[in-house]
């Protein structure tokens, strides 16, 4: 198997050939803008991974990971607006930029864009690649939602954040690889593996990004560190810290998200700290790499063409932006 790198340069540079009209420039520019700000492919160039595992690369499988490309961004646009976050890979959000008015059109035009690509494909495998495209979109707005009521609720248990981060985030790199193994031929026992390979490497990646959102460097990390914290998202983090806090730090966190202080960032991190929540998050996130790694191993093809696939879940997890 070819190495991600390798794959994100071929995919960067068949990319750059879908093309948005130009006019309305109001509509379509925030389109190409979002485009150029970065950004690491990971969910397109996995899914040319998942292809390569079982076979070579097509031109349906490019068609696929543009598609999934252009859905992940018009997901990050309509986050973006919701949670009112400045800042997206270290430069304005496309909402910040343009308006939120224009940043919905522009991400509702990215997800028809989207569809546009899967009506490229040529192989029987159309009707399949749909239904899990579709499911999976319904899947990440369900999350979205979850998430959006989360913020209004008191208490929120760590099963039920497990499953809206699944949602929102997990599955869309789970259907990535899956959707690259169907467009490769894979058995079905083979996409389920894959699929559950992809689930629990999200999760991972969703407690390192909780962990990097508290604890990050703001430089590297390309969003206001501490944002999660401002918006009272519940996270692992402060779902667990409410678990083992004492009386005394518990109050002082209820406190903290009830109200505005100049320092309320710099306080929740204190009670993170001497909570050690953020060796746990660490803790936590091995057990899922773990789960995944055992999932890949279930994959009936030779274990060298796994190799690219664990690289790329150290590099994923080994991340600090």
């Amino acid at each position: 198997m070819q190495s991600f790198s390798s794959l994100s340069t071929q995919f960067e540079k068949q990319f750059e050939a879908v093309q948005f009209p130009k006019s309305p420039e109001g509509l379509y520019d925030p389109c190409r803008y979002i485009l150029t700000i970065g950004g690491k492919r990971v969910r397109p160039v996995a899914l040319l991974m998942g292809t390569e595992l079982f076979n070579d690369i097509v031109s349906d499988a490019f068609h696929v990971a543009n598609a999934i490309e252009l859905f992940h961004n018009f997901t990050l646009m309509h986050d973006d607006i919701m949670d009112k976050a400045p800042l997206r890979r270290g430069v304005p959000t496309v909402s910040a930029k343009f308006g939120d008015s224009t940043a919905l059109l522009a991400g509702d035009v990215m997800l028809i864009s989207s569809y546009d690509l899967l009506n490229k494909l040529t192989g029987n495998y159309l009707s399949t690649v749909i239904a899990l495209f579709n499911l999976t979109a319904k899947q990440v707005c369900e999350g979205q939602q979850l998430d959006i009521e989360f913020e209004k609720r008191e208490m929120v248990t760590f099963d039920e954040y497990l499953n809206m981060i699944t949602l929102k985030t997990s599955v869309l790199l789970a259907a990535s690889l899956r959707l690259g193994a169907i467009v490769g031929g894979a058995s079905l026992g083979n996409q389920n593996s894959l699929y559950k390979f992809g689930k629990n490497l999200g999760i991972a990646f969703q407690i390192q990004d909780d962990y990097l959102d508290a604890f990050g460097d703001p430089s590297k990390f390309g969003k206001q560190v501490g944002g999660d914290i401002l918006s009272n998202k519940k996270t692992f983090l402060l779902i667990h810290a409410l678990e083992v806090a004492n009386a005394g730090q518990k109050s002082a966190l209820q406190s903290l998200l009830q109200g505005n202080a100049p320092d309320k960032v710099e306080q929740v991190l204190k009670i993170f700290k001497d909570c050690k929540v953020d060796q746990w998050a660490n803790e936590l996130k091995d057990k899922y790499y773990t789960m995944a790694m055992e999932h890949l191993e279930e994959i009936a093809v030779l274990n060298s063409r796994k190799t690219e696939l664990i690289l790329l879940a150290k590099y994923l997890l080994q991340r600090d932006s």
